[in-house]
C-alpha cells in the first residue's frame, strides 16, 4: 500500500467532512491504523524553527504578532548574522532535531543582499546534515531554484485557512498567491510544507476546504503543519477562544487519513496542551513537533526541548533520525 498509486487526489468535501465528523474513537482508530501502515508509530521528528528576521512585516494577517500594523510586544529584529544562525542549527542538531527551519517576516523574497545571506545560511545548515527548511513569504520560480541549488530541502508556505474564508483573515494578498508560490517551489524540486491554522473563527467546512486544497494537489505536501491559534495580544484575534483538544485531534486524524504519506506536524498551540492531550494527537497521526531550548516557536511560547524529550520517553516514543 505504501506507494504513490495508493494515494488519493480526488477527495470530495463531503467525504472529508464525513471522516472529520466520525465518532472520535472510531476516527482515531482509523487514523492510527493508517499511520502505522505508512510510518513508524514510535518515532516523532523533532524540528527546530528559528526566526532569522523578526517583525516589521507589511502583511495584515490577523493572527500574527509580527505584522507592523499591530501593537504587540514583539521586538523587531534585523536579519541575524549567518554565524549566529549556524550556531543555533548546531545546537538544534545536538538536541536531537533532524530538521531546521529558518523564518523571515517578509511578505516576499527580494533579490538583494539579504537573500544572498539566506542562501549562505541554507548552504551552511545543509552541510551540518540537517533537513533545511525556509519560510520567507512569496517566492518566484527563479528564487526557488536558487534555494534548491543551495541545498534547501523544504519550503513552508501555509494555506492558513480555506479560500472562502481567506479574505476574512488576510487582505494584503490573495489565496492564489499562496498556490502560486507552492507551484514555484514544487517546480524547483523542493519538497512542500503547507498546512493551516484552526481557531481563526472559521467553520468546520472551512477547515475541510483547506484540507481539500492540499489533499487534491497532484503531489501531496510532504509536510502538513496543523496549528492551533496562538493568541497574541495586540492582534485582531487575541480574544478568540482556545481551540479544544478534540478539534485538534479531529483535524490531525482527518489529515492523516487524507494524506497518509505526509508528515503531520503538531505545531503552534502545544504549550496550552497537556501531555495527555498531545498523546492523543500522536495517536491520531501527528509525527512531528517543533522544539528548541529557547522555549519559543517564532515569537510565541513553546515547550522546551527538555520537557519534550521527557514527554517522548513517558509515551514510549523516540526522536526520528534523518
Amino acid at each position: 500500500m505504501r506507494n504513490r498509486e495508493a494515494l488519493r487526489h480526488d477527495w470530495t468535501k463531503e467525504e472529508l467532512l464525513a471522516i472529520y465528523n466520525k465518532p472520535i474513537l472510531e476516527l482515531v482508530y482509523e487514523a492510527a491504523s493508517v499511520h502505522r501502515i505508512w510510518h513508524k508509530a514510535d518515532e516523532i521528528q523533532l524540528s527546530t524553527l528559528l526566526s532569522v528576521k523578526t517583525g516589521g512585516c507589511p502583511e495584515d494577517c490577523s493572527y500574527c504578532g509580527q505584522a507592523a500594523r499591530y501593537h504587540t510586544d514583539i521586538n523587531v529584529q534585523a536579519l541575524l548574522p549567518t554565524e549566529t544562525v549556524l550556531a543555533h542549527a548546531k545546537k538544534a542538531k545536538e538536541n536531537g532535531s533532524s530538521r531546521f527551519c529558518m523564518a523571515a517576516a517578509w511578505r516576499e523574497v527580494r533579490d538583494n543582499r539579504d537573500f544572498d545571506r539566506i542562501i549562505d545560511m541554507v548552504k551552511g545548515v545543509n552541510e551540518l546534515g540537517l533537513e533545511v527548511c525556509c519560510t520567507l513569504g512569496m517566492l518566484t520560480e527563479h528564487q526557488a531554484k536558487r534555494l534548491q541549488e543551495a541545498g534547501l530541502y523544504a519550503y513552508n508556505h501555509n494555506m492558513d485557512t480555506s479560500a472562502e474564508y481567506y479574505e476574512q483573515i488576510i487582505s494584503t494578498r490573495q489565496f492564489d498567491n499562496r498556490l502560486n508560490t507552492i507551484h514555484n517551489v514544487r517546480k524547483a524540486g523542493i519538497t512542500v510544507c503547507s498546512g493551516g491554522i484552526i481557531g481563526l473563527g472559521e467553520s468546520t467546512t472551512d477547515r475541510i476546504s483547506m484540507l481539500l486544497t492540499l489533499a487534491n494537489m497532484d503531489i501531496h505536501p510532504e509536510s502538513v503543519p496543523i496549528n492551533a491559534l496562538a493568541r497574541v495580544k495586540g492582534t485582531p484575534l487575541e480574544n478568540n477562544p482556545k481551540v479544544g483538544i478534540w478539534e485538534m485531534v479531529r483535524m490531525i486524524a482527518t489529515t492523516r487519513i487524507a494524506m497518509p504519506g505526509s508528515m503531520v506536524r503538531l505545531s503552534a498551540g502545544r504549550l496550552e496542551m497537556t501531555e495527555t492531550e498531545q498523546a492523543w494527537c500522536f495517536l491520531a497521526g501527528a509525527n512531528s513537533i517543533f522544539t528548541s531550548d529557547r522555549e519559543t516557536l517564532l515569537v510565541t511560547p513553546n515547550p522546551c526541548i527538555t520537557k519534550d524529550i521527557q514527554m517522548l520517553q513517558n509515551l514510549g516514543l523516540k526522536p526520528m533520525k534523518k
